[in-house]
């Protein structure tokens, strides 16, 4: 897949099939946008390119919003929708000034002059340009005179998924991370930086890795304990991990440490990448470290139980 920041950059495409969007979580629903994209491109003999935006448009035309958080960041949104197969992705910078395009000249500007769009498959819902004003209508209408043609994704196709990325936010923020993986088709995941803690998991026999999430707009799940999956240097290992503030030890702010299994190296300053598998059990102040130490003996029962291990 190739990525262009720019849409200068962006080569003479021949038969370009296009779709546009956030595409944050790049989720099941979407996965249907795409699939359909990728048969169009095969039968007609074209490329695929999808036109994208950072940073999110809401952070640009709400920035009193302080609450929005993202399934992924651009870095990983990237990766996930080279994994669906795409050949060109379109990242435009979204301004306030972008926001005032008109849906007619977002055609004529970007998907006819800049791109030379052959053919373009959106949402039954999708809406774009100045004020949302664009809609499937409003392409149809127009698509005869740029000469483009326009497939629609039926309400009956996408609701039946009945998956919205808000869906997932919601499910996650609630601790429903099984729930969040079947609207995503995968397991939840964030990266972080490991950083230097308190050290007090090791006293207790459950050391772990402390994680920094580098991007401020990266959706944490509710505070509890979690079944998961840690990728440490390209390997998979099984862990538990706790979000929250560590009432038991005091705990000073929120915090994100995950025991990794059978794994005994320093890691610090390094990147992991935590999947998200089932959620154990709310985050407990206890009234010993002993009973906190006896809870944890349980969860690693349990968690061994959820991965299979």
């Amino acid at each position: 897949m190739k990525v262009y920041k720019n849409i200068t950059e962006l080569p003479k495409i021949n038969n370009a099939i296009v779709t546009q969007g956030t595409f944050d979580g790049v989720h099941i629903a979407h996965q249907v946008i795409l699939k359909q994209l990728k048969e169009i491109a095969q039968i007609k003999g074209g490329e695929t390119v999808l036109i994208t935006f950072d940073p999110h448009p809401r952070t640009v035309l709400f920035p009193e919003d302080h609450g929005l958080q993202l399934l992924n960041t651009p870095e990983e949104k990237i990766s996930l929708l080279e994994q669906q197969g795409i050949d060109h992705l379109v990242v435009l910078p979204f301004t306030k000034e972008f926001s005032r395009l008109s849906s007619l000249d977002f055609i004529k500007n970007i998907l006819i002059d800049a791109i030379g769009t052959k053919y373009l498959v959106i949402g039954y819902n999708h809406r774009f340009g100045k004020n949302r004003e664009g809609s499937f209508e409003h392409l149809k209408d127009f698509a005869p005179t740029y000469g483009f043609e326009i497939f629609e994704i039926s309400a009956q196709d996408l609701d039946e998924i009945a998956v919205s990325s808000t869906k997932i936010r919601s499910a996650l923020l609630h601790g429903e991370v099984s729930l969040a993986a079947r609207f995503l088709g995968k397991p939840y995941a964030i990266e972080g930086i490991v950083v230097q803690g308190r050290q007090l998991g090791r006293t207790i026999g459950y050391p772990t890795a402390n994680i920094q999430i580098v991007n401020p707009l990266k959706l944490i799940p509710q505070d509890g304990v979690y079944a998961v999956w840690v990728w440490v240097q390209g390997e998979k290992f099984g862990g538990m991990l706790n979000i929250g503030q560590n009432p038991t030890v005091e705990g000073k702010g929120r915090s994100i440490e995950v025991n990794i299994f059978e794994f005994s190296e320093s890691i610090y300053n390094q990147k992991i990448s935590i999947q998200f598998v089932d959620k154990l059990r709310d985050e407990v102040k206890f009234n010993t470290i002993e009973e906190l130490k006896s809870c944890l003996d349980m969860d690693k029962l349990q968690t061994l139980k959820v991965l299979s291990l």
